[in-house]
């Protein structure tokens, strides 16, 4: 039950075309799977690079980005499929705009050795997304994905700040949550990582934080990223003090790979210092029908 787990601190890069990309990418995935890497997790939006490729007057149009990028889809989920046969891996792909029914919404496609098994959607758009570049929140679908090694679920950045995702995902099975994630600031960053913190906390479970970093100035979409790859779980027993298992220096490329034990999970959820993965399932299953008395004092 041990899972060698690589996470991306992933720079928007400018390509020439379409095969540049291709090679790129691989060289990604083949630096982590070199480093003994089983599942492979690259941030929200990292995907944005494609629009290097297209003319400048879409580079320039955000909203037909969108369209751009959906129509190489299938082309897009080949790469991937391609890749995780080839090094007998599971990927997490950066995620990627699609078009359903004319909704575009902000999808991360998973892939194991056995080519596409499944995708997340995002559930909660932040302001640039729903104001300004028009992405939807999608249907409330939540796929637990499970191999030999656990259960993992995918809560795509924003999503992540919200715990009612994570308690699911987590309910139905899963022991980590991905997090991949595009934000601008420290402070967007910052947000996401709390929210992390907090989902491995409620839920008693590993959390991991991809995100991109640098600058991408011909991208109107992605043109400044801040973040760092890390790794956090409860601060339980056998668990890191602090609840953080790993993390890399902020705005550095590469991966973040380490070992993640997920018995370790079982014992905390059975024999923790606290209980807040049970207690939780509570708060689901009976205290959310309870009355709660609302009392104000005037001091």
């Amino acid at each position: 039950m041990i899972l060698n787990l690589a996470i991306a601190q992933y720079p928007i890069t400018e390509h020439k075309n379409w095969d540049k990309w291709v090679l790129h990418t691989e060289k990604w995935v083949a630096e982590a799977v070199q480093q003994k890497a089983q599942l492979l997790l690259f941030p929200e939006y990292g995907s944005m690079e494609l629009v290097s490729i297209f003319p400048i007057e879409i580079r320039q149009h955000i909203r037909q980005q969108v369209i751009e990028l959906s129509a190489l889809q299938a082309n897009f989920c080949q790469v991937f499929s391609d890749l995780a046969f080839k090094y007998q891996a599971c990927i997490v792909a950066p995620s990627l705009p699609v078009l359903e029914n004319d909704k575009p919404y902000n999808r991360a496609f998973v892939f194991s050795p056995k080519g596409l098994v499944g995708y997340q959607d995002k559930f909660f758009m932040t302001r640039f997304e729903d104001e300004e570049w028009g992405i939807q929140s999608a249907p409330k679908v939540l796929t637990v994905f499970e191999a030999d090694w656990g259960s993992f679920g995918v809560q795509i950045c924003y999503d992540i700040e919200f715990g009612i995702g994570s308690q699911h995902l987590c309910s139905a099975g899963a022991s980590l949550i991905l997090a991949p994630s595009c934000t601008e600031t420290i402070r967007g960053a910052t947000r996401v990582h709390v929210g992390a913190r907090a989902r491995a906390l409620e839920n008693q479970s590993y959390v991991a934080v991809s995100q991109t970093i640098g600058n991408a100035e011909w991208s109107p979409a992605v043109d400044i990223n801040y973040g760092y790859a890390a790794v956090y779980c409860t601060p339980d027993k056998n668990m890191p003090e602090e609840g953080i298992i790993a993390h890399q220096p902020p705005q550095q490329s590469g991966w973040l790979v380490l070992a993640l034990d997920f018995s370790l999970i079982e014992i905390v959820r059975k024999e923790g210092q606290v209980f807040n993965y049970k207690a939780h399932q509570r708060i689901s299953n009976q205290l959310i029908t309870e009355k709660i008395e609302l009392v104000k004092r005037i001091l």
